[in-house]
């Protein structure tokens, strides 16, 4: 049975969220809150976790998994970027945006793209989200809360504990979501001077990458 967090949104409770950043250094897949819609997370480096939250989101190992970080400094750590990627990012951080980058050494290789070795990297706007990473120190390996069979994400608590609740390890209860998943672009086609390719418009708007 998860253990359930109801927390204020805009003035989250660092007592609760410590209680939840517990469950995830014992091993456990939570359902978290984010300014795009709910996502599952565990943590980058526990192999059973991420099984387990490929499982629940009924993905393969080619799906992208995504890391969520606290800024762009803690992003640079496992992804390559150049300046005219770092630019763009920093148009759309905190914000609804992943972007697929390289992956660096310090990406287990289980996490990232088999055959293209890159990673989906975002930093989310939610506040209870960023106290949840500020407080664990470290990202955050995600996947937006789709169901397996299904095409929208879960945005609400409620409707989240009734399917997962024998499933997930904790549910962080911040009030609803947007529905919408977030806007991603494919930064490693700007190599070589090369324009971002969009593979998903999402919750965030091109317009405030310039695009």
């Amino acid at each position: 049975m998860a253990q359930y967090f109801e927390i204020h949104p805009d003035n989250p409770q660092p007592r609760l969220l410590k209680q939840a950043v517990v469950l995830l250094q014992k091993g456990g897949v939570l359902a978290i809150p984010t300014d795009s819609s709910y996502a599952l997370v565990c943590q980058l480096d526990d192999r059973d976790a991420v099984q387990r939250l490929r499982r629940i989101r009924g993905v393969s190992d080619k799906h992208h998994l995504t890391l969520l970080c606290r800024d762009l400094s803690e992003l640079a750590s496992y992804a390559t970027v150049d300046n005219r990627q770092f630019r763009l990012m920093k148009l759309g951080t905190p914000g609804p945006y992943t972007f697929i980058l390289d992956a660096t050494r310090e990406v287990p290789r289980r996490v990232s793209h088999p055959s293209r070795k890159t990673i989906g990297l975002r930093v989310p706007g939610h506040q209870c989200t960023q106290l949840l990473l500020e407080l664990l120190g470290a990202p955050l390996l995600a996947t937006t809360l789709i169901l397996p069979d299904e095409t929208e994400p879960l945005n609400d608590p409620d409707d989240i504990r009734q399917h997962l609740q024998h499933q997930v390890d904790g549910i962080v209860d911040a009030g609803a979501c947007p529905l919408q998943p977030t806007t991603v672009l494919d930064l490693t086609t700007m190599v070589n001077n090369g324009a971002p390719l969009v593979v998903r418009e999402g919750q965030g708007a091109l317009a405030a990458l310039g695009m």
